[in-house]
C-alpha cells in the first residue's frame, strides 16, 4: 500500500511541477492597467501586448508595447506610448506561482494635439519592474505587475500569457 501512495505522490508532484516551469520557449501576452504620471491629475488606463522567448524556467526576454493613457488639459490632449526591450528574471514560489523582475531598455513617446496638428516627443531610457504569474495551465498564465517607464511614470497592470 505504501508503495503505491509513493507512486502516485511522486506522479502527481511530476505532474504539477511542470506548471512551475515559468514561460520557456515562446509566448506571448495582452495587458490592460493604469498609468500615473507625477503632476498630472489621475491615472489613465493603458493597453498593451509583448511577445517574449524563455530560455529556462528563470530567463527570458521581452518585447513589448504599450499605450500607457491620455490626458485632456483643455483642448490639448497628450498621449503616452511606451515600446520596451528587457530581460525578466523569474522565481517560483510555489508550483503554480513565480515572482520576476523586470529589467530592460525603453523608448517612451509623448504626443500632444490640439486644432488637427501633432507635436511629439522622445525619451529613452531604463525600465524595471516587479510582478507575480500565476499558471492556470502549462499553456496559459496571468500576471500582475507594476512597472517604472520612467522616473516619473509608474504603470500597474494585470495580464495574459499564453505559451506556444
Amino acid at each position: 500500500m505504501f508503495k503505491k501512495f509513493a507512486i502516485a505522490a511522486t506522479l502527481a508532484l511530476a505532474a504539477s511541477s511542470s506548471f512551475a516551469a515559468g514561460p520557456s520557449g515562446y509566448y506571448a501576452g495582452l495587458d490592460v492597467g493604469s498609468t500615473k504620471i507625477d503632476n498630472l491629475d489621475g491615472n489613465q488606463t493603458g493597453v498593451g501586448g509583448f511577445l517574449g522567448y524563455g530560455f529556462n524556467r528563470f530567463v527570458a526576454v521581452e518585447l513589448g508595447y504599450r499605450q500607457l493613457g491620455s490626458w485632456d488639459f483643455g483642448p490639448v490632449e497628450v498621449t503616452a506610448k511606451q515600446t520596451h526591450v528587457s530581460v525578466v528574471g523569474s522565481y517560483p514560489l510555489a508550483p503554480q506561482f513565480d515572482i520576476y523582475g523586470r529589467l530592460g531598455y525603453n523608448s517612451l513617446r509623448a504626443e500632444a494635439s490640439y486644432g488637427g496638428y501633432k507635436y511629439g516627443d522622445d525619451t529613452n531610457g531604463a525600465l524595471y519592474g516587479v510582478g507575480l504569474n500565476y499558471h492556470f495551465t502549462p499553456t496559459i498564465s496571468g500576471r500582475v505587475e507594476v512597472q517604472k517607464p520612467s522616473s516619473d511614470s509608474t504603470n500597474y497592470g494585470a495580464g495574459i500569457v499564453f505559451k506556444f
